[in-house]
């Protein structure tokens, strides 16, 4: 079960082990595998509010720690034609340091997980227009099917003869899971408005809430101990909070550095230093037979 540190920073009990084992090289890291996330903002009368939801305590990862929807990458969707509006798959390779089919994947990774986490589609049958409720049973048939993988996101866009909306998602930042974490992620986030006639729900297996809240409540409940969450979820709501709506983050993203944020362990006079480039707030240090401080 992982315990907070300074306010509700998720951090694992096995973590300094695992850290010494590292820096020993007793510990072989593996090889992180891509994954991208989605902060879906809508406006408020007190600012853009994000949809975040609480993993089950039961999770092998990151148990009772609040995140956005997000996932793994799935292979299947590298490839296949999709047909796509908004930025070129060039546009997108540039921008997410990848080359074009891992751009693609990338990004269908975005609006497949948002679709199977909260029952949101940033796709639509013209380049210009998006799906409406996408609650009914046909709907929730191929949802289940995307979840259990029977489906891909590129077969479904193209059963349905949907269009990817790329255009509604702006990259946000990048960071990779530190070398010493038994699970490894290098991961994309994005931000994006709910779309117009849709609505989220609780569509996850893997959490049991969801909540709307703008970045500076989550933040504060981060601060004073009552929210979980990762170094980079909160790291994100701290960046959201400088703005007044959902369409002013997004026209933030562009220029938004997706230089990867990947934390260091190094040996500093008889202790473990752990720290996040960029993000001083998560350093930790380890002595080298004791508790992190």
């Amino acid at each position: 079960m992982a315990n907070a540190q300074a306010g509700g920073q998720w951090y694992p009990p096995e973590w300094p082990g695992r850290i010494r084992a590292l820096a020993s090289g007793e510990l072989t890291p593996v090889t992180p595998k891509r994954a991208a996330t989605v902060m879906l903002l809508k406006d408020t009368g007190a600012g853009p509010a994000v949809h975040m939801l609480r993993r089950r305590t039961s999770m092998a990862f990151a148990g009772g720690a609040y995140a956005y929807p997000g996932g793994g990458v799935d292979p299947r969707d590298d490839d296949r034609h999709v047909r796509w509006a908004g930025p070129s798959l060039d546009w997108w390779a540039s921008r997410l340091g990848v080359d074009r089919a891992g751009a693609q994947a990338i990004v269908c990774a975005a609006v497949r997980e948002t679709y199977e986490e909260a029952g949101v589609l940033l796709a639509g049958p013209a380049p210009d227009a998006v799906v409406g409720d996408t609650t009914g049973a046909d709907w929730e048939a191929d949802r289940a099917a995307l979840v259990a993988r029977a489906l891909s996101f590129a077969e479904f866009l193209d059963r349905r003869g949907l269009v990817m909306r790329s255009d509604l998602l702006g990259a946000w930042t990048r960071w990779i899971t530190p070398e010493f974490e038994q699970r490894r992620y290098d991961t994309w986030f994005f931000v994006a408005a709910l779309p117009e006639g849709q609505r989220t729900r609780n569509a996850s297996t893997e959490a049991d809430r969801t909540v709307w809240i703008t970045p500076r409540e989550a933040a504060g409940g981060y601060d004073r101990g009552e929210l979980l969450m990762m170094p980079p979820t909160i790291a994100t709501l701290r960046q959201l909070t400088a703005y007044g709506t959902a369409a002013e983050a997004l026209g933030a993203a562009p220029a938004r550095d997706l230089t990867p944020v990947l934390a260091s362990a190094r040996l500093v006079d008889g202790e473990i230093v752990l720290s996040w480039p960029g993000h001083d707030e998560f350093t930790k240090h380890i002595p080298t037979g004791g508790a992190p401080a």
